[in-house]
C-alpha cells in the first residue's frame, strides 16, 4: 500500500483515508508488514516512549521509527542500534498526533504478547505510544488527544478493549506503568470499564 507524503493529508474528505487518520501528521514508517487475512482489529494497545529516556520535544521517536536515528548521537542509542520498531501513532506530550503506519497494515510495537490467550498482538492490535517515562505522569493534553482518537478508531475498527504494553507483554514490559489514569481515560472516553483491561472485572 503506497503512504502519504510526509506531513501531508491525504486528497478526499471523510476522517480517514486507507487506514490513515486525516487528523494526524503523517511520518510514514517503512516498518510495517500485512496483518493476517483473518485478523479482527479490536485492541487498542498504549505504550510510553521518550528518546533519549526521559527527555522530550526531541526527534529521536520519529527517527527511530523512520529508521533515521544517528545511532552515536547519544549513549543510550548504542543500546539500541540497529532496531527496527514502528507504532501506528504516537501523541506527543503537548497533545501533537503523529501517524506513522496505517491502522490497516501491521505495526511493530508489542514484540512477543499475548492477552486474553491470544498471541502475537500485533497482528490484531493498533498501537499507541505517548511521549514519557515508565511512572512518570502523562499530561492532560495527552490524555485528550488518545480520548479523540480511541473514539475516532471505533467509529472505523471494532475497537473493544485498551490495554496497556505491561498486561500484554508482563515481566517484560512495564509501559505505560503505574501512573498512568486509566479511570480517568475510561472518562474522557465515555466508554464501559470493561473495555479497559486493567478496569475490567
Amino acid at each position: 500500500m503506497s503512504a502519504p507524503h510526509e506531513g501531508a493529508p491525504p486528497p478526499g474528505g471523510g476522517d480517514w483515508d486507507a487506514g490513515w487518520l486525516r487528523a494526524a501528521r503523517r511520518r510514514p514508517s517503512p516498518n510495517f508488514g500485512p496483518r493476517p487475512a483473518d485478523a479482527v482489529v479490536d485492541l487498542a494497545l498504549i505504550h510510553s516512549i521518550s528518546l533519549p529516556p526521559g527527555q522530550y520535544g526531541g526527534p529521536g521517536i520519529e527517527q527511530l521509527f523512520t529508521n533515521r536515528l544517528d545511532w552515536d548521537a547519544h549513549p543510550y542509542f548504542r543500546q539500541i542500534r540497529g532496531l527496527e520498531v514502528s507504532a501506528h501513532f504516537v501523541i506527543r506530550r503537548d497533545g501533537e498526533l503523529l501517524q506513522f503506519v496505517s491502522c490497516d497494515e501491521r505495526a511493530w510495537h508489542a514484540g512477543r504478547s499475548s492477552l486474553r490467550g491470544r498471541d502475537n498482538c500485533n497482528d490484531y492490535s493498533i498501537g499507541i505510544e505517548l511521549e514519557g517515562l515508565e511512572d512518570t505522569p502523562f499530561e492532560a493534553a495527552q490524555y485528550a488527544a488518545l480520548a479523540r482518537l480511541l473514539q475516532a478508531l471505533a467509529q472505523r475498527y471494532p475497537v473493544s478493549l485498551v490495554a496497556g504494553h505491561e498486561h500484554v507483554a508482563p515481566g517484560r514490559k512495564r509501559d505505560p506503568g503505574a501512573a498512568f489514569d486509566w479511570p480517568g481515560l475510561c472518562r474522557a472516553v465515555g466508554w464501559p470499564a470493561e473495555r479497559f483491561f486493567p478496569l475490567a472485572p
